[in-house]
């Protein structure tokens, strides 16, 4: 118990005796800081379970997803052996959503990889360069804010292919502009501070002062956005799949588990509203999270 006070008190101490002490006691108070936050917690729990199930989906699925049984088919909530049910084609609709979460995870991963990234390096260089730079890049973003996220969507998509692959690279191209827009303002406030002055005097090159001092600078604004966006990438990837352009059958992906429910929504209800109860749950915990770690991240929060 004293190594563990002592751990604490070494963390808690306002005086660090170095970069890494400073780094893991700001990370040790920012923890505290989202722990007090009951919400965001619950929000944070719910993806950790999301996580692990599609680890463990194979021990946790009590059943193949991808095997129909026609003489089983469209058996409802509670039937022995499936207890959300089957589909109409007897498959069970447990196993297809817990397989369905890998697909979830996938997609976000993949989104929250390429967007942000895109997003940060068009805004962080036109916000640094300015001039014709800057008016270019923000052209390029301003016509791609005017556009619908979903209707840029189906567009990249109709011309790409379906597919889950397409359908990520064409969430990610209709995702970074928000960024972009987010990370050309903090380098405008940035690019003008005394130390970014003092460092450009010692010789720093552009691409240094870009990358070491200005990126993480934008990278906890970027965080907090980013999980705020994810229930709007799954949505997307929910309609892409609920239109079948997204991944493609026998995959159990939620939006197109939906779409093939619709047919009984009436008679079969549980068919489509479960993986329907999916995305809703994983987006609330998505915007749980970011409302948590906003409070945590936002400096102007901190400052008040």
């Amino acid at each position: 118990m004293s190594e563990t006070l002592t751990l604490r008190q070494w963390l808690l101490t306002d005086e660090p005796t170095s970069r890494r002490h400073a780094r893991l006691a700001s990370l040790y108070k920012g923890w505290l800081t989202l722990r007090g936050n009951t919400m965001a917690m619950f929000g944070l729990g719910i993806l950790v379970a999301l996580v692990l199930m599609a680890l463990f989906a194979p021990f946790l699925a009590p059943h193949d997803p991808y095997v129909q049984n026609l003489g089983n088919r469209l058996q409802p909530l509670g039937s022995p052996g499936h207890p959300f049910g089957t589909d109409s084609l007897g498959r069970d609709i447990l196993s297809r959503l817990i397989y369905g979460s890998r697909i979830t995870l996938y997609i976000v991963a993949l989104v929250a990889l390429i967007a942000p990234v895109a997003g940060l390096l068009v805004g962080t260089v036109a916000g640094y360069v300015g001039g014709w730079v800057d008016v270019i890049l923000m052209r390029v973003t301003d016509i791609f804010l005017a556009f619908p996220r979903l209707v840029l969507a189906l567009a990249f998509v109709a011309a790409l292919g379906a597919g889950i692959e397409n359908a990520v690279l064409a969430i990610s191209l209709t995702a970074w502009p928000p960024y972009a827009r987010m990370a050309r303002a903090e380098t405008l406030t940035i690019r003008a501070s005394d130390y970014i002055s003092a460092v450009r005097l010692q010789g720093a090159s552009p691409v240094r002062i870009i990358t070491k001092h200005i990126w993480p600078l934008c990278i906890s604004s970027l965080i907090v956005r980013v999980t705020l966006d994810m229930a709007g990438i799954i949505l997307a990837a929910a309609g892409l799949g609920f239109l079948g352009l997204g991944a493609q059958p026998p995959s159990p992906e939620w939006g197109a588990m939906i779409s093939e429910g619709r047919r009984f929504i009436l008679d079969h209800w549980w068919v489509a509203t479960m993986p329907g109860l999916a995305i809703f749950t994983v987006s609330l915990a998505f915007n749980l999270l970011g409302d948590g770690l906003r409070d945590v991240l936002d400096p102007k929060e901190g400052s008040q």
